[in-house]
């Protein structure tokens, strides 16, 4: 069976072979329910989801604006589980084996959780790595080895401020891609200077020598297409969230399928 990070470099390979980008949608677990996410990860796929990117809900989630932090709240009230979560990306990856989960989050859930039994279970679940939004490269060993060990990718942040430094110490711990943050606010934030953020992010993937991704602010498919232009892939979130927060339970398959294949036409 294929560890996570060589099925996280399968799809870019694939994409990159087929001059397309790689399709990254983020959703919050448990936002409104956990029988709620699973059609939703099924109807996101529908839509040409490469890669899908699962929230860990967060009580102080401050990297994220309010429609993430929302959907947290909202996902927390009905009572959070690293185990209910686990759950539903394992029976994802018996229906999808294909499409690789990432556990988007903060460090205090998973450290809560212990490093060695995160990585034992996501592996098992069929995770294909971790995103940890607040832990700094350079403290990240621990965590990126559990991971590693058992196949799975540390996925790094780069930001606009990176550094030479910070960039050597995010590529020392990446695996298999890196997220570049288009902005320097929370989650949600407008997106501008389209042009500038494409050719920074270049920049960064030329220096890390890893697929590179970008969001944080993408809400539209030109957003997509203009932000993708020299990365490997793009990442929806907020404008995601929000469209499935503004639905009935029922309609949120729908939803999440028509946007997402809307972002695929123009990726």
């Amino acid at each position: 069976m294929s560890t996570g990070i060589e099925r996280l470099n399968a799809v870019f390979e694939r994409r990159q072979a087929e001059g397309r980008k790689v399709l990254i949608p983020y959703i919050t677990a448990g936002d409104p329910d956990l029988p709620t996410t699973s059609t939703i990860l099924d109807a996101l796929v529908a839509g040409g989801a490469d890669i899908i990117e699962l929230g860990v809900p967060f009580s102080d989630p401050m990297a994220d604006g309010p429609v993430i932090a929302k959907a947290s709240l909202r996902a927390l009230e009905k009572g959070f589980s690293m185990e209910a979560i686990l759950a539903t990306a394992d029976a994802f990856h018996e229906r999808h084996p294909a499409v690789p989960v990432i556990l988007f989050g903060y460090y205090n859930p998973f450290f809560r959780y212990g490093h060695e039994r995160l990585a034992n279970e996501a592996a098992a679940a069929g995770i294909a790595g971790v995103l940890c939004v607040d832990l700094p490269p350079e403290e990240a060993g621990p965590l990126r080895d559990a991971l590693y060990a058992k196949g799975l990718a540390l996925v790094p942040l780069v930001t606009p401020t990176s550094t030479d430094e910070r960039l050597r110490a995010i590529g020392a711990v990446a695996s298999a891609f890196a997220y570049y943050v288009t902005v320097t606010g929370v989650t949600g934030a407008a997106l501008t200077q389209l042009d500038t953020v494409a050719q920074r992010a270049g920049d960064v993937r030329t220096r890390l020598g890893i697929p590179l991704v970008v969001g944080f602010g993408v809400r539209t498919p030109a957003d997509a297409r203009r932000v993708a232009h020299q990365a490997d892939g793009v990442v929806v979130g907020s404008a995601l969230v929000q469209r499935l927060a503004d639905a009935s339970p029922a309609q949120c398959g729908s939803v999440a399928q028509d946007f997402l294949q809307s972002l695929r036409d123009a990726v």
